[in-house]
């Protein structure tokens, strides 16, 4: 049977062959043709089976059970495992510990998908070659895991090179980006270097640029526009820009709403001072308005309850907004009462001296020398922040 019909196929071909001018199928051949090289087009291609997630981690990878539990609620899927399993046993070869995977992995699952050699090892070499340690590439990347999806070269590399012409060296680089991951989910080119020129338009130094970007770095991630608002409003308070504290005046503006500006200015006119008292003090001391408006009150109504403090007492040490009541206010009142009544204090030693003082320069000076005429000091064991 199979050569009859191989037999007839090969006579329709010659047939069709020598008559040209009568092309076309006969039923016959369009039957078999479709018997023969058909049958493979229809045949359903075979899809990848959906891995349970959540047993892959645990039982392959030895996840616990919260932890696969929590990636696997995340609307992920994975289908091969292949990728999964050398970016698991790189990351394990780079440092990262089993808690540090668990974490990354129960964040972003989708880390189980990234390019081991177009992404993953290009990111952990670049941050090698500006000189970050083992564990500085481990702390960075497991507290923030997004940024391994960034571009290696496109985005990446280009925000560590824009650092190092802000910075100057490799050492800046690893100093600025532990302070703060950010600056590798931003285009810098976009946000840094324009804040940076506008800055300097302004007459803010250098210097004083160079050690914002540590100290604040988020402030430098702010588009152009917005930081040119920031400046604005602080120009239209008449603030002076040969002033050092000009710089900390615009940090200031951008951590707040014109409303919310607004309101604070509101309480303090309602606490009793004056609009020169309150631009006195945003001039002196622009980080004291970046506290909460109940810290406000409670700092006012605090020293205002003394005898020896008053509202122009207040403006004067506008930097007593920046400390605790509970852990530094309150207990350190307390201990320059004790001396004072001893008649211990030297005569210039003012309450706002003994409370702006660091814990261990106010220890050195205040308390240690005092023990036993001060007597119980259990007092001064309270929390360090309110």
């Amino acid at each position: 049977m199979y050569r009859f019909i191989c037999k007839t196929l090969i006579d329709s071909l010659h047939f069709n062959f020598n008559n040209s001018a009568h092309i076309h199928k006969s039923p016959f051949l369009s039957s078999i043709s479709l018997l023969f090289f058909s049958s493979s087009s229809s045949i359903p291609k075979k899809e990848k089976t959906k891995i349970d997630l959540a047993d892959y981690l645990i039982n392959r990878q030895h996840f616990s059970p919260e932890s696969a539990s929590e990636a696997s609620s995340l609307n992920f899927s994975l289908k091969d495992t292949e990728n999964s399993d050398s970016v698991l046993s790189f990351l394990r070869e780079s440092g990262f510990s089993s808690t540090h995977i668990e974490k990354m992995v129960a964040k972003r699952p989708n880390i189980l998908l990234i390019n081991l050699h177009n992404t993953l090892k290009p990111k952990i070499k670049i941050f090698h070659e500006f000189g970050f340690s083992s564990s500085d590439i481990v702390d960075i990347i497991s507290s923030d895991p997004w940024l391994l999806h960034r571009s290696a070269e496109n985005q990446f590399q280009r925000s560590f090179l824009v650092l190092k012409s802000v910075l100057g060296s490799n050492a800046g680089v690893c100093k600025a980006i532990k302070a703060t991951g950010w600056f590798l989910k931003h285009d810098l080119e976009k946000t840094l270097i324009p804040t940076i020129d506008i800055l300097k338009n302004c007459g803010v130094s250098s210097s004083q640029i160079v050690k914002y970007v540590y100290t604040c770095p988020t402030f430098f991630l702010y588009k152009p526009e917005k930081v040119r608002c920031f400046v604005q409003r602080v120009d239209e308070i008449g603030f002076d820009r040969n002033s050092k504290m000009y710089l900390p005046a615009i940090r200031t503006m951008s951590s707040m709403t014109k409303e919310k500006w607004e309101l604070k200015l509101k309480l303090f006119r309602s606490l009793g001072f004056s609009e020169d008292n309150i631009l006195s003090m945003f001039r002196s001391m622009p980080p004291a308005f970046t506290v909460s408006e109940r810290k406000i009150q409670s700092v006012v109504e605090t020293l205002l309850r003394r005898r020896d403090v008053d509202i122009s007492s207040i403006v004067n040490n506008a930097s007593l907004f920046l400390c605790s009541i509970e852990s530094n206010l309150k207990p350190r009142m307390r201990v320059y009462d004790m001396l004072k009544s001893k008649n211990l204090l030297r005569r210039k030693t003012g309450l706002a001296t003994v409370c702006k003082l660091s814990k261990g320069k106010f220890l050195e000076k205040y308390v240690l020398p005092y023990q036993d005429e001060l007597g119980d000091l259990s007092f001064l064991a309270m929390p360090q922040s309110q």
